[in-house]
């Protein structure tokens, strides 16, 4: 019989993994995701704790003991501590859908050498004050190891991942190349136990990805809940809105921020921006997309098009679009550290996209120091905002931030278009899930435990059927 480790994104959202051990003591890790926000992902502190990054650097079970990793898709929270995984000595494979695999390269890279940049940066910092110096989580090296692991799996493919489980994944509308996982577990006894693991589920405010695919059998369900308290407003109102902040930015006289996470939502974002461009109802002179991993990624989307919602791709194919800039002519990429200061010298009539989506790094808080304390400015958030971050706080009222040792005012004036979520609300997560004909072991994860519960009643309101909030280091049978 196989068993479920639940090991990370327990009432909370980051930090996704579980692992999984099967009737012939194979191992098999289900997301290796970073927790972001929180204690653990903060080395600005003024404490004397000489080991700062050490709570999240360490695993629960012996990465040597791994044989095999699942990954639904390529967010920092869900795979982002494959590097590590792999410095600590896990040599198997690594399964995930093609684009997933082309992301992850990108977005691991990227993550090992912001590990490396802070390391560096925060031991400057600690020599002056005779402090002990830190070591990054993982460096470059780390995450080249990772990309020589990984093994492509078509949406909709059995593959057999090891002798008795078969994996499949199937679209979740969330990001390119996003999964819903479908592990299959056969007895020794020849039957067959099926756990499906939702991954993130997508909304449909997504204007390039597919809904969700809808599957009908489990015998455990894992389901995410990120959203399970609310049900997002309806696109239209949502664009309606932010045209509205636009054109109000514009006529205050100053720029745009907007905080996005590079892989996914600045997709969306752009998409939206340009056909504002198109329908004339974009009042700024320049969309910055400061970020050169979201530059990258803008490639790999228009490499997998075919993906896209059909409605938009055909739109897309009708006015010869190939590329985000032919979509938004206004668009100006600034993928050097050069570029990226000009932007500085830009006062007003700008919209900066830039990462990242939580504020708690990236190039957005270099921005912070030069538009986020002016009342003429506006900040955007389109994503969800984990607690601790500098994200969370700005929407939560603070009044100033720390940035780089630094409290920066918070004078622009802030917005959450919640509706820009590629998260399913409520409604959807309830819906899809409504579809398992069985009436599948439901465990609710990857939300804050009040929107849990909230979810929970829900569940039991609608469909009379009962939801488990796991806790942290739970383990059932499969």
């Amino acid at each position: 019989m196989a068993l479920l480790n639940f090991l990370g994104a327990i009432q909370q959202v980051t930090g996704s993994c579980y692992l999984i051990e099967t009737y012939d003591k194979k191992n098999i890790l289900l997301e290796c995701g970073m927790q972001q926000g929180g204690d653990t992902n903060n080395n600005d502190n003024d404490n004397d704790n000489d080991n700062d990054n050490a709570p999240r650097s360490a695993f629960s079970f012996n990465p040597e003991h791994i044989d095999a990793v699942v990954i639904s898709h390529a967010h920092i929270d869900h795979s982002g501590m494959l590097p590590r995984l792999v410095s600590e000595g896990f040599r198997g494979p690594i399964y995930a859908t093609d684009a997933t695999c082309e992301l992850m390269e990108l977005m691991l890279l990227d993550s090992a050498h912001i590990q490396e940049k802070d390391a560096e940066w925060e031991n400057r910092w600690r020599a002056r004050r005779g402090k002990k110096a830190i070591k990054p989580l993982y460096v470059s090296k780390d995450a080249e190891r990772v990309l020589k692991q990984r093994r492509a799996v078509d949406y909709e493919t059995p593959t057999e991942i090891m002798p008795g489980v078969k994996v499949s994944f199937h679209d979740a509308g969330h990001i390119i190349g996003s999964a819903v996982v479908k592990l299959e577990f056969t007895e020794p006894n020849d039957s067959v136990r099926t756990l499906v693991f939702s991954g993130d589920l997508g909304s449909t405010c997504s204007p390039l990805m597919k809904s969700p695919t809808i599957l009908k059998h489990a015998d455990v369900l894992l389901l995410e809940s990120t959203y399970g308290d609310r049900d997002h407003r309806c696109n239209e109102d949502t664009l309606d809105e932010l045209a509205q902040i636009l054109q109000k930015a514009h006529e205050d006289g100053g720029n745009v921020m907007i905080p996005a996470f590079s892989v996914g939502r600045t997709q969306d974002i752009l998409f939206h921006l340009g056909r504002f461009y198109q329908e004339g109802r974009l009042p700024q002179h320049t969309v910055y997309l400061d970020s050169p991993m979201a530059i990258r990624a803008n490639d790999i989307y228009y490499r997998h098009r075919d993906d896209f919602d059909q409605e938009n791709r055909a739109m897309l194919i009708k006015h010869d679009i190939h590329n985000v800039e032919d979509w938004l002519p206004i668009l100006k990429l600034t993928p050097s550290p050069q570029e990226s200061m000009a932007i500085n010298n830009v006062k007003s009539g700008a919209i900066i996209v830039a990462g990242s989506g939580m504020c708690n790094g990236g190039r957005i808080i270099h921005h912070f120091k030069h538009n986020l304390w002016r009342t003429d400015c506006h900040i955007i958030f389109t994503g969800f905002q984990a607690r601790g971050t500098n994200g969370r706080a700005i929407v939560d009222g603070a009044k100033t931030v720390r940035v780089f040792k630094e409290d920066i005012m918070v004078g622009a004036q802030v917005h959450t278009l919640g509706g820009f979520s590629a998260h399913a609300g409520q409604s959807q997560l309830i819906e899809w899930a409504s579809h398992f004909e069985n009436r599948p072991e439901l465990h609710l994860i990857h939300g804050e435990l009040d929107k849990m519960e909230i979810l929970q009643s829900e569940f039991k309101k609608r469909l009379d059927w009962d939801a488990n909030i796991p806790e942290l280091g739970d383990r059932i049978a499969l």
